[in-house]
């Protein structure tokens, strides 16, 4: 497992309730209990939206690479609930013993930005899995398809996992559903663009359960 730099109890747990009343809506206890002991034991991908963005900002793509940008007058960037909720959703996946092999992100910079908070490892950047809205630039919308299948499907080293931090349309163009901004879908890779979609963790998922486990 990458270690995982965890701040103080103290300020990790005030991270995890501040976030905690305002995401979106948890999968049933039992149900987000299995995946993540499922987790534990490595062999899936979890794809990650970016965390909250700042809604009233708009993309101004105007040629490759222009997405790359942290100018908030050229691209959608992270809110400030957006940082605090990738902060503590990687905590909680370090608390919960979640072992990570890798972590992939689009070039956006929201997505960059959404990588390097969770803290659980180096982030490399990747256009495998870049926004749908810049396809032309990666081969068109079928290519941007195959390759972020090809990501899905890899199976990961052995007793690890891997993250991919990325976009909501992404995501619905290759498997047919979206996670939450700042959730997650837990994939279980087959090789060959083959995957199963085994179920998505919220971040109010990953928080509660890693303050069930501290006994809070």
């Amino acid at each position: 497992m990458i270690p995982v730099p965890l701040s103080p109890p103290g300020r990790v747990f005030a991270l995890l309730l501040m976030v905690a009343a305002s995401v979106c809506a948890p999968a049933a206890a039992a149900e987000r209990d299995a995946l993540i002991e499922a987790l534990r034991g490595g062999g899936y991908v979890l794809y990650f939206r970016h965390a909250q963005t700042d809604w009233s900002l708009q993309d101004q793509v105007d040629g490759e690479a222009s997405w790359t940008s942290c100018d908030p007058a050229r691209m959608r960037q992270l809110s400030d609930e957006g940082r605090t909720t990738a902060a503590a959703v990687g905590a909680a996946m370090g608390r919960l013993d979640i072992p990570v092999a890798g972590v992939y992100a689009s070039e956006y910079c929201r997505c960059v930005q959404t990588a390097e908070l969770l803290g659980l490892g180096p982030v490399e950047k990747t256009r495998d899995i870049v926004n749908e809205r810049v396809a032309q630039y990666v081969g068109g919308r079928e290519a941007l398809a195959a390759t972020a299948r090809m990501r899905l499907s890899t199976p990961p080293p052995a007793g690890s996992n891997v993250v991919l931090v990325a976009h909501g349309n992404v995501f619905l163009r290759v498997a047919g559903s979206r996670p939450p901004e700042g959730g997650s879908a837990v994939v279980r890779p087959r090789g060959d663009g083959r995957f199963d979609l085994v179920g998505t963790l919220t971040a109010r998922d990953w928080i509660e359960a890693a303050q069930e486990a501290a006994g809070q």
